[in-house]
C-alpha cells in the first residue's frame, strides 16, 4: 500500500473505482469492516481495511457472489488473501506494461 496510516473514503473509492456510497453500504453488511471516523463522521480506512475491501470487491464483482456468499467465503477461505495479492500484482504489472507500450 502506501506510507499513510489512514486513507479518506474518497481516496479509497477512487482506488477501487466505486462510489463512496458503496463503501458505506459494505460497512453495514460486513462487520469486520470498521473504518475510523473523526468527529465529523468522515471515514478513514487503514491498509487492512482496504485489503478487506479489495476482497469484498473481488468476490462480489469479479466472482459474482451474493453478499451472503461473500460473507461465507471470507469466513471460510484463508487463502483468499494470497489470491488477492496475486491479482493485485498482476493488475499492476498489466498496467505497467500498457503504459510502457504506450510510451514506446
Amino acid at each position: 500500500m502506501t506510507d499513510k496510516l489512514y486513507h479518506p473514503i474518497g481516496e479509497v473509492a477512487q482506488m477501487l473505482n466505486v462510489n463512496p456510497s458503496l463503501l458505506r453500504f459494505w460497512e453495514t453488511e460486513f462487520p469486520a469492516l470498521k473504518p475510523h471516523k473523526n468527529k465529523k463522521g468522515t471515514r478513514f480506512y487503514t491498509d487492512d481495511d482496504i485489503a478487506l475491501l479489495r476482497q469484498i470487491y473481488h468476490l462480489t464483482r469479479d466472482c459474482g457472489y451474493t453478499l451472503e456468499g461473500t460473507r461465507e467465503q471470507l469466513r471460510l477461505n484463508n487463502k483468499l488473501d494470497d489470491k488477492m495479492q496475486l491479482i493485485q500484482t498482476l493488475t499492476e504489472t498489466r498496467q505497467f506494461l500498457a503504459d510502457l507500450k504506450e510510451f514506446l
